[in-house]
């Protein structure tokens, strides 16, 4: 059974930082592309970055390039998003997901990805 499970959400002041993990299991990670997706109060989700399975190439939207990483650790089956400068305008709760089928490398759009995690809240404000 395809499991994601989230962690590492909080509060954190405007310039902070924080690592958010993907834990998978009922599947291996690097044979699927992950993407990390956010979603705040009254607003559409969004893609924020993924990882694509065949060569671990990432990809990020344009609102947190330059100011998020995403890497895989195979060994843990785990997902990490790194997530440096922050800005209140990144509060959301934040989801991993992957889709049951081979997708376009680099897919940010959500419909694409069909198991999710139950999210992880951040919030950033001071």
């Amino acid at each position: 059974q395809v499991q994601l499970v989230e962690s590492g959400g909080g509060l954190v002041q405007p310039g902070g930082s924080l690592r958010l993990s993907c834990a998978a299991s009922g599947f291996t990670l690097d044979y699927y592309a992950i993407g990390w997706f956010r979603q705040a109060p009254g607003k559409e989700r969004e893609g924020v970055s993924c990882i694509s399975s065949s060569d671990g190439s990432t990809y990020y939207a344009d609102s947190v390039k330059g100011r998020f990483t995403i890497s895989r650790d195979n060994a843990k089956n785990t997902v990490y998003l790194q997530m440096n400068s922050l800005k209140p305008e990144d509060t959301a709760v934040y989801y991993c997901a992957t889709p049951s089928r081979p997708v376009v490398a680099g897919t940010l759009s959500w419909y694409e990805y069909d198991y999710w995690g139950q999210g992880t809240q951040v919030t950033v404000s001071s």
